[in-house]
């Protein structure tokens, strides 16, 4: 292929300028609700999501990214021209990371699936034909954006209202706190840990069969409560904390909880959402290395590297406004209520991951914030923010797929002649 070296520079530069946008937009989503609820500061949800983030996406992120970057478009109709399959990723890929790039300076909590996916629906349709797109693949992904948050919504209604029975309408909420927290904590270590040791581990050589996996989630699962167990029993009572929040001294053990739901959720994200750099990237680098649209392409490492360091540089720099959006507009939170909210999405999050359809971290996790915010009481939600985040999420599939439409010209234009 002529200018095979030039695709593959492009490849990395869009690549890692998509993963930034992922991580200025969509991880914000993701450590929104610890930040909004005083659970960690800024830095340090920085940190956890650096070191999460990055494990999920380089452990978990391969079964999504074959979705991204083989599920959506028809590769026979690519066999005659390659090139045309390595213009449009590149320009799916700089379409999604530029609205990224708009939509998080706006502090819009955007969809960066919606993004990539609009993108490469956006070329294809109109740069090759309509045939090209499998529509039927793309049908799911877009019945998962409805299906995701409904579901998130719904375990955080179920989880925030078990909270409230078994520990905020006692008449010993603290002693309940420390009694129920590790049950919770051990729902988050099994879940993470099921999909990562059934899925995440494929692709560097190790699997275990559904027994031996289901009996290593639940090890980590009761070693995940048992180390939360003994951080919670060192919380101190402060009792004139109390008389000014009645539920003070326990949302100080449900800040302890979110710690881990928090790096739940940062695994889970990277997991997922790396695809929507790494999937495009990874079908130009196998074009232009090999001149030909491949069946069956191996995924470098150093893809998924690329993807997890992009990730934690763009929340690092930006990520700032769109956490402020998600963590303290939609509706109050405090621990009891992030928690709820970060184990609902993570699960979420991780079943779709385990299935490989891209669903959207950011529609997930206002999902289960609305989840919260309805066990509260209607009037506890600001819908003036949540009919904003709507309206941003609507102009997200057209605004990527027409910027896709344009790059994908230019670069015909330049490459094609």
């Amino acid at each position: 292929m002529e200018y095979s070296t030039i695709y593959l520079i492009l490849a990395g530069v869009f690549g890692l300028f998509m993963a930034w946008g992922i991580g200025a937009n969509d991880v914000a989503n993701a450590m929104a609700t610890s930040v909004g609820s005083k659970a960690l500061r800024i830095k340090q949800a920085i940190v956890i999501a650096a070191i999460f983030e990055f494990s999920g996406a380089y452990l978990a992120g391969a079964q999504v990214t074959k979705t991204i970057r083989k599920g959506i478009v028809d590769a026979d109709a690519f066999t005659a021209q390659p090139e045309l399959l390595v213009w449009g990723m590149l320009a799916a890929l700089l379409a999604a990371g530029t609205w990224l790039l708009i939509a998080s300076r706006k502090g819009w909590p955007v969809s960066t699936t919606h993004s990539i996916v609009g993108a490469v629906v956006g070329f294809a349709a109109v740069g090759i034909s309509i045939d090209a797109v499998h529509w039927a693949k793309v049908g799911k992904i877009v019945a998962s954006w409805v299906v995701s948050p409904i579901l998130a919504g719904t375990i955080a209604f179920a989880v925030f209202t078990s909270i409230q029975k078994l520990v905020l309408n006692t008449t010993e909420p603290f002693k309940n706190a420390i009694k129920y927290g590790p049950y919770y904590l051990f729902m988050v270590g099994f879940i993470l840990a099921l999909v990562t040791v059934k899925k995440g581990l494929k692709h560097i050589g190790i699997s275990f069969s559904a027994e031996q996996a289901f009996l290593l989630a639940t090890a980590i699962g009761v070693g995940v409560a048992v180390v939360g167990s003994v951080l919670i029993r060192r919380v101190k009572v402060d009792p004139k904390a109390d008389k000014s929040f009645h539920f003070a001294n326990v949302e100080k053990i449900f800040a302890i909880l979110m710690v881990f739901t928090a790096s739940a959720m940062a695994f889970a994200h990277g997991s997922n959402d790396v695809a929507n750099a790494v999937g495009p990237m990874a079908a130009v680098i196998s074009v232009a290395q090999s001149g030909e649209v491949l069946q069956k392409a191996s995924l470098p490492s150093w893809v998924l590297l690329v993807g997890g360091i992009g990730i934690v540089i763009g929340l690092a720099t930006l990520g700032y406004k769109v956490i402020a959006t998600v963590g303290k507009n939609i509706t109050e939170l405090t621990p009891t209520r992030g928690f709820s909210a970060e184990i609902a999405a993570a699960t979420t999050v991780v079943l779709a991951s385990f299935t490989g359809i891209p669903v959207s971290t950011t529609h997930t996790l206002v999902g289960a914030i609305l989840g919260v915010g309805i066990a509260r009481g209607i009037a506890a939600i600001d819908m003036r923010v949540v009919g904003n985040i709507f309206m941003s999420w609507i102009v997200t599939l057209p605004a990527g797929a027409l910027l896709a439409i344009l790059f994908f010209y230019i670069f015909r234009m330049v490459f094609g002649a």
